[in-house]
């Protein structure tokens, strides 16, 4: 099930990058998009095709589509408030208090965040820089096989914090009976989603939540319907259609990312306990099919030990087809030469998590230059990071680390740049401006500038 790499050979297999339009996808979705629309198409034209039709047709395609591909024929109207906070308080309250104890965390950790306008005199007048929260942000929770209530504490209290003014939640409609998912305590009339969903939009402040999901989700966010005010950002994990989705409406919205597969990979070495290794890359394989779940050390003793644990935990698992899919395909153990070795493999692949499950951790910290989220140490496991620890679980995916960073406040917030510059400032810097754009050829940014000069003499 847990196959042991080289390294050589794990650079071309499970830590090869792979683009999310080149993700392998299955003949059965092929052939149910030939179907749906008439004709073979890939899931990149099938998108654009779904955006199209919402940009064209508002609620209307959204019902549409929702009938289609949900098979509920919903309106996109959004969840009463009554509804969402019956969630709440009919929650078992073991969970409610779940929930409740993560919401207090995360907004703890991000309210350390620096969040401040600044300004100087320094370069003469006055410059600096303004921060406004952004207005309205729609953020996509996923439903599927594992709705996840934690994505919305991860992505509206970072919102919340950063003072944005409205909040809107798309999430897909569930088949799932509402009940077998909650545990409640009493019965209620309930929307077709998981009401943990709905108990963490009234935890996390969430303003307005609609049953839609995949492209047509992200199509009425961008776009806006008669219904749904169209948003100013995008935020928020999803399949290959959410993913094409939201890269295709990019300039139209801004996007957090690209959300790829969930990725960990574990940096060990023989102090680590191969039980809990193999736990925590389980609990990582579980996610999805696709999703990544590597071991990179110097130890052939931990290796095999961890390849037994793996082999004695996967089946008591709930969703160990998963878990065998996602090992099989892209997970794996890789014999290093040593904890360098390692970490340099880490930094190449980039990963969304990479625990530290070495004796001495902090050592190792500053050779690590990519990584969506650091997790030092055997009791900082990658679990209590996706749920409570404090920072956002939506991190970089695909590789993204390289270049992004975790959900954070600074994503719902914009910098204005304020200039307020004086007359002898004019007189000092006026003509260099003038020069630069003479070079340039731009005589009349030349001359705004010099009118001003003339005026001052």
């Amino acid at each position: 099930m847990l196959k042991q790499y080289d390294p050589q050979t794990a650079k071309q297999t499970i830590l090869q990058r792979t683009p999310p339009d080149e993700f392998p996808v299955s003949q059965r979705v092929l052939d149910g998009i030939a179907k749906l629309f008439g004709e073979p198409l890939t899931v990149e034209q099938a998108v654009t095709k779904i955006l199209k039709d919402v940009r064209a047709n508002g609620d209307t395609a959204l019902q549409k589509w929702t009938q289609m591909l949900d098979g509920m024929n919903l309106p996109p109207t959004p969840i009463s408030q009554d509804a969402i906070q019956s969630a709440l308080d009919s929650l078992a309250p073991e969970k409610r208090i779940a929930l409740e104890k993560s919401a207090v965390r995360i907004e703890g950790f991000h309210r350390r965040q620096p969040l401040t306008s600044w300004f100087t005199n320094e370069l003469g007048g006055t410059l600096g820089q303004i921060i406004r929260p952004i207005q309205r942000v729609g953020l996509y929770v996923p439903g599927g096989t594992a709705p996840l209530p934690s994505t919305v504490l991860m992505s509206a209290i970072p919102a919340r914090v950063a003072g944005v003014k409205e909040i809107i939640v798309v999430t897909p409609p569930s088949l799932k009976p509402p009940s077998s998912a909650a545990g409640t305590s009493r019965e209620h009339t309930m929307p077709p989603v998981d009401p943990m969903i709905l108990a963490a939009c009234a935890i996390a402040g969430v303003d307005k939540v609609y049953l839609l999901g995949g492209a047509q989700a992200i199509g009425a966010l961008a776009y806006g319907t008669e219904t749904i005010q169209p948003v100013d950002k995008i935020f928020g994990p999803g399949n290959l259609f959410v993913t094409l989705a939201k890269r295709q409406v990019y300039g139209v919205v801004g996007i957090d990312g690209l959300a790829g597969p969930t990725e960990t990979v574990v940096i060990a070495d023989e102090s680590a306990n191969p039980a809990w290794v193999a736990a925590d890359m389980l609990a990582q394989a579980e996610h999805d099919l696709l999703a990544s779940a590597i071991l990179l050390t110097p130890s052939q003793t931990l290796i095999e030990k961890v390849i037994v644990e793996v082999g004695g935990q996967f089946e008591q698992r709930s969703r160990a087809d998963i878990i065998l899919a996602s090992l099989e395909n892209r997970g794996g153990a890789v014999l290093t030469r040593d904890l360098d070795e390692a970490v340099q493999l880490a930094n190449d692949y980039a990963p969304e998590h990479l625990a530290l499950s070495v004796s001495d951790p902090w050592r190792w910290v500053e050779k690590v230059n990519n990584a969506g989220g650091v997790f030092l140490g055997e009791h900082s496991f990658e679990v209590l990071g996706d749920y409570l620890a404090g920072p956002s679980h939506v991190m970089p995916t695909g590789g993204s680390a390289r270049f992004a960073s975790p959900l954070n406040v600074w994503d719902f917030i914009k910098i204005i740049s304020l200039v307020a510059l004086d007359e002898n400032t004019v007189q000092t810097i006026g003509s260099t401006a003038a020069t630069i754009a003479t070079s340039e050829g731009l005589d009349a940014h030349a001359n705004a500038a010099l009118l001003r000069l003339e005026k001052s003499a």
